[in-house]
């Protein structure tokens, strides 16, 4: 349990309610004595979850390929890559999958492992809809023909959560998050404020995505594709990024809900952080002056000091001017202690999946945290210098862990952190 204060009888009642009347009084836009009152904040655990990447679906094929530091990427099979810079990208090998198809059943997999039904639970994730669906109905279209309604359904990125909770009965509201690669870090963040002032018992939330031409186009032509069949996060030789399939739905629960119902938790979400840096549409703040924000916000909700943190899994795009400006964020955060701090790019193995990145990061982060193995960073040649971070080159590393940091970053000038904990011993 943890206690948050906030104005009486206002509408300040969200998770930053400290900060804002903080912010206020120093403002002089509240004069005067104020009446608070004290929230009790319940605690967040993940009792479930699925997860869906090139390698296949379930944390088990997840888990062999990410912590042996073997990547998944190969030229892109669904569309000719040939008219563009880069080749490659980490595929499933079905290419007949959509986005629907991938969250149902992750979706299955988490309540299935959560045991139980998701009854009533709110529907978050992170998506843009399907690009596939889109491009097929235009595709149609411009050659005169009628197309389906269908396609163009299909790629509004508010139907696949109103899908899902039919589907599957669960509650409302039923939300997308669309900015980008902090969109399923969003989900989680807003499925754990609502748990944690007790607007939910339970939540479904994740993201999704799926290579496609239209999004690999728009990356290729803004240079930030490596033509190279590997991604060489914070190293020497960084030439960028590589898209990659993925998909993941966390089952998150107020932690006396999962004791009432004996459930087992992989878990924990402590603490959450966002904040935009508006520095520029595309790149980020040079300082990581949004991520580092971001990344403070949410050890001050989880009540987490810096120093207690012992793994970062970072966003680690390996563009140049991203892990730049991830390391130096770091720095901000954890002064000295930055080069030491074990921290692994996981999209080396994975690729980048976008809307559905910080889901399936946070599930790799919760295996590191309960099995005491932290997942290496592929592709890395030398050392930086201006990006001095341990980033556990090519093989895992034991290591016995109970607080993780998850940082996430999107064009527009969106950051996002998640503090995640271990699971604790009965």
């Amino acid at each position: 349990m943890g206690i948050e204060l906030c104005e009486r009888g206002s509408q300040v009642r969200g998770v930053h309610a400290v900060d804002l009347i903080g912010t206020a009084v120093d403002a002089g836009l509240i004069r005067g004595p104020t009446t608070l009152e004290v929230l009790t904040l319940h605690e967040v655990v993940v009792t479930g979850y699925g997860v869906f990447t090139a390698f296949g679906f379930g944390a088990q094929a997840l888990r062999a390929r990410v912590f042996s530091g073997e990547p998944a990427f190969a030229k892109v099979r669904r569309f000719d890559p040939s008219r563009y810079r880069a080749q490659y990208a980490a595929e499933y090998q079905d290419k007949a999958l959509s986005q629907l198809t991938v969250l149902r059943e992750c979706v299955r997999e988490a309540l299935s492992s959560a045991g139980q039904d998701g009854a009533g639970a709110p529907v978050l994730l992170g998506t843009d809809g399907d690009h596939a669906a889109n491009i097929d109905f235009w595709t149609v279209h411009a050659a005169g023909k009628q197309p389906e309604g269908a396609g163009v359904v299909h790629s509004l990125p508010g139907l696949l959560p109103e899908v899902i909770g039919e589907e599957f009965r669960l509650g409302r509201p039923r939300l997308a998050f669309v900015n980008a690669c902090v969109a399923a870090t969003n989900a989680i963040a807003y499925g754990a404020h609502l748990i944690s002032i007790g607007k939910a018992h339970s939540v479904v939330c994740g993201g999704a995505y799926l290579v496609n031409e239209d999004v690999f186009a728009k990356f290729d032509s803004g240079l930030a594709l490596t033509t190279e069949a590997v991604m060489r996060p914070f190293s020497m030789g960084r030439k960028g990024l590589l898209h990659g399939d993925g998909a993941a739905v966390l089952v998150m629960e107020s932690a006396e809900h999962a004791r009432r119902r004996n459930a087992v938790s992989y878990g924990s979400v402590l603490g959450w952080g966002l904040a935009a840096d508006a520095h520029h549409p595309v790149q980020p703040h040079p300082q990581g002056r949004g991520l580092a924000t971001a990344a403070q916000i949410a050890l001050r909700r989880a009540g987490v000091a810096a120093e207690a943190i012992g793994y970062v899994n970072s966003h680690g795009t390996g563009t140049p001017r991203n892990d730049l400006a991830e390391s130096l964020a770091l720095r901000h955060v954890f002064g000295d202690r930055a080069s030491t701090v074990p921290v692994s790019s996981t999209k080396s193995t994975t690729g980048h999946m976008l809307e559905a990145t910080g889901a399936v990061e946070a599930v790799i982060t919760l295996l590191a945290l309960a099995e005491g193995l932290l997942p290496p960073t592929a592709g890395f040649l030398e050392a930086d210098p201006e990006c001095l971070v341990d980033c556990i080159p090519h093989t895992a590393r034991p290591s016995q862990v109970s607080r993780a940091l998850s940082l996430n970053a999107a064009f527009g000038g969106a950051n996002a952190a998640l503090v995640l904990g271990a699971p604790q011993s009965s």
